[in-house]
């Protein structure tokens, strides 16, 4: 996704990068704001939507929820409201930022020839660090789990809407687990994806800031897991 630019100098930064006022010298925004606000609806809705799911699916459907009591509504309609909000999410995310969803599947597709390289040695470098350098916006592992998860997202979503509009028949046989099956899918790749954003594996300390509390990600950091962005990033600002 395009990286939000910076508007002014700041003296003993180092060459070739600019900073916005009020950023800390050493710094370096990832992502632009909208991005960051999209994620955060993306998460909420998809927490409701897997509570609510997760307690319809164990038969408790006639049981309200805490959820279903806090909105007042029934679980069921809470889950179908709720997906449709975060359909509506992702197709303004989509219109609003088309330029950044371009980005965001071309350099998911991308590929380099040093990527079996760096997957090879994904699994040391979590713990310690030391990734091997690609040119991508994303890492080759990134790119990977991006394609999953928005094949799991589409499967979701898509087959979510059709069950929502029919209320039953021959095709409302095969949708019901067609949707709970591809949610077992997303919710490891959403695990992970969490757990890396977090920062919570040792080698990927510091890479939360890149979307969380104003998006400030140390240049240290950047250097670490996305030198090729970072480059590009420092090309453009100059």
């Amino acid at each position: 996704m395009a990286t939000e630019r910076a508007s002014r100098s700041t003296p003993g930064t180092p060459r070739g990068l600019s900073w916005r006022p009020r950023r800390r010298v050493g710094t370096v925004v990832r992502y632009r704001r909208w991005v960051r606000w999209l994620h955060v609806g993306v998460y909420v809705t998809v927490l409701i939507l897997l509570a609510t799911g997760g307690w319809l699916l164990l038969g408790k459907e006639g049981d309200p929820s805490p959820l279903s009591r806090l909105a007042g509504m029934p679980d069921t309609q809470l889950h179908v409201w709720v997906g449709w909000a975060f359909t509506a999410l992702l197709l303004g995310g989509i219109v609003i930022g088309l330029r950044g969803a371009a980005t965001f599947v071309t350099e998911s597709l991308r590929y380099d020839r040093g990527d079996v390289g760096w997957l090879a040695a994904w699994p040391r470098a979590i713990f310690n660090g030391r990734f091997p350098t690609h040119q991508g916006h994303f890492d080759p592992g990134q790119r990977l789990a991006n394609l999953a998860m928005l094949a799991a997202f589409v499967t979701v979503t898509a087959s979510g809407i059709a069950i929502a509009m029919l209320h039953g028949g021959p095709a409302f046989v095969w949708l019901v687990p067609l949707h709970q099956w591809s949610t077992y899918l997303l919710i490891p790749l959403l695990a992970g994806h969490i757990a890396i954003a977090c920062g919570i594996l040792p080698g990927y300390r510091g890479v939360w800031r890149s979307m969380h509390l104003g998006g400030r990600l140390d240049v240290a950091v950047a250097r670490r897991l996305w030198p090729g962005w970072l480059d590009r990033h420092e090309q453009d600002d100059v």
